[in-house]
């Protein structure tokens, strides 16, 4: 496992191989044990196989293609819903529409979802995780018809692999480790911790790519944009609120 973990890449092009329903159920009844705040499993899984359901999502994820390749489509979504409605049968009260509520919940969502893809490359499976569900979150609510307390957190695709591709570059372990307490970083230390990465092929023809100084002009004023996070910033708190999450 440890080594399946430090070997393992995101997979964005796959084989027209289905996953055996079998398998599916393997892998998420495996998932389901993961831990979960106060027993709670404030989550739930929406499994995406039909292709006009997929059609719908797609250019909600801005058209990557993973979504309409993939065998399967997974969003993970923040549920409070069932949980407050058994409340209600049993006279009690759930006090879920808050912030706190949905954080918990989306905690759930995420670690669950974490658990999903270590499962399905423990069996030969490929994954890919889609960062743009909470960018279009109310849209995706709609398509998959998600009740109040509801909210989409993250996407996954998987299926059989159709190629494997280089590792992408992590930071040192050093860079994100914290003995006791948090220890600031320095000039120094931001300049050496992320050398490596400036320093790849890969990231300079990326730079020279997009007429940029250096990668982090890239990153913050290509890739992730402030205009584009407070665009989505919006975006994304209406669609919470739009859940019934008082925020």
């Amino acid at each position: 496992m440890i080594e399946l973990l430090k070997n393992r890449s995101s997979i964005r092009s796959y084989t027209s191989e289905p996953i055996d329903e079998t398998l599916l159920d393997e892998l998420l009844e495996a998932t389901i044990r993961t831990s979960t705040t106060g027993n709670m499993q404030l989550y739930s899984i929406v499994i995406t196989k039909d292709e006009n359901v997929k059609r719908e999502l797609s250019p909600l994820h801005f058209n990557q293609p993973m979504i309409m390749q993939a065998p399967v489509v997974l969003t993970f979504c923040a549920d409070y819903n069932r949980f407050a409605k058994w409340c209600t049968l049993r006279d009690a009260d759930a006090g879920c529409g808050n912030f706190q509520a949905f954080t918990t919940a989306a905690i759930d969502a995420l670690l669950v979802s974490q658990t999903f893809c270590i499962a399905a490359e423990s069996k030969g499976l490929g994954i890919c995780y889609i960062g743009t569900t909470t960018y279009t979150a109310k849209a995706i609510a709609e398509v998959l018809d998600l009740p109040k307390f509801v909210v989409p957190v993250a996407t996954v695709t998987v299926g059989y692999p159709a190629s494997v591709p280089q590792q992408v570059e992590r930071l040192p372990l050093e860079a994100v480790l914290h003995q006791d307490k948090y220890t600031d970083y320095g000039d120094e230390d931001i300049l050496q911790i992320y050398e490596r990465k400036e320093m790849l092929d890969v990231n300079q023809q990326f730079v020279k790519d997009n007429n940029k100084e250096n990668l982090a002009q890239v990153f913050a004023e290509v890739r992730y944009t402030k205009v584009n996070f407070e665009h989505f910033s919006k975006e994304w708190l209406e669609a919470i609120q739009g859940q019934g999450f008082n925020i």
